[in-house]
């Protein structure tokens, strides 16, 4: 057990020092970006790989977050400790930009407490690395919108459709996926703090779904208006 938790560990700190490194790397190529371009390319980089890292570790396709509440393997560990690497790059890293998100910081500093409770006790796992795959299969086309915005693609059907992709795959995912998942692992013998954390991160998503909704509603009325004028 000592040299799984070594493992973690190292994974952890390797880790956020590794995504430092390709932030800076990504800076020194896109330098005529702004400093959220790089962190978005960053964290479009983790979403992917942490969507495939959590995606293997499904054991039972007929039921993704079975066994419920069981002890955590080694590669459900390793897969939690790839993502709190960056969460803790990430976080660190929001500091130094010149804009300072209050709702990311709290979702960070959520997840990176749910986290480390997870590899602490060592159970639900099943349910966390669930969680993982929920809260990132959006995020690319979340990313996507706004490389695309900086690069010249404002406004434009590319831009509209990667908009669409994103809010209909983050409400499936958060608002469907979600509150199932909040479900099993409050009904399961897990930790109280485990179940706090998944209910704080169920109201983070609806907070965002609610500024999506916002969103879409106002994009669509924007790509109207047009059309209005000319009839």
């Amino acid at each position: 057990m000592e040299e799984e938790y070594i493992r973690v560990i190292n994974i952890t700190v390797i880790g956020a020092i590794s995504w430092g490194l390709i932030f800076i790397f990504a800076r020194r190529i896109f330098s005529n970006y702004s400093f959220d371009f790089s962190t978005r390319i960053v964290s479009t980089l983790h979403a992917t790989v942490a969507v495939v890292l959590a995606t293997l570790t499904i054991q039972d396709w007929s039921c993704p977050v079975c066994p419920i509440g069981s002890t955590s393997s080694l590669q459900q560990m390793e897969t939690m400790a790839f993502s709190l690497s960056y969460m803790i790059y990430d976080l660190i890293c929001s500091h130094f930009d010149q804009v300072l998100s209050i709702d990311n910081a709290v979702h960070h500093s959520v997840c990176i407490l749910g986290f480390v409770a997870g590899l602490c006790y060592r159970k639900c796992a099943s349910e966390m690395v669930a969680a993982i795959w929920i809260t990132e299969i959006s995020s690319p086309f979340l990313h996507l919108r706004e490389i695309l915005k900086e690069i010249g693609y404002r406004d434009t059907d590319l831009n509209l459709a990667a908009d669409v992709c994103f809010a209909t795959i983050f409400s499936l995912a958060r608002m469907v996926g979600g509150p199932y998942l909040v479900y099993v692992t409050t009904t399961a013998d897990n930790p109280i703090l485990i179940k706090a954390m998944a209910l704080g991160l169920q109201l983070v998503s609806a907070f965002w779904f609610y500024k999506i909704l916002k969103m879409m509603r106002y994009k669509i009325m924007k790509r109207s208006m047009p059309n209005k004028k000319s009839d």
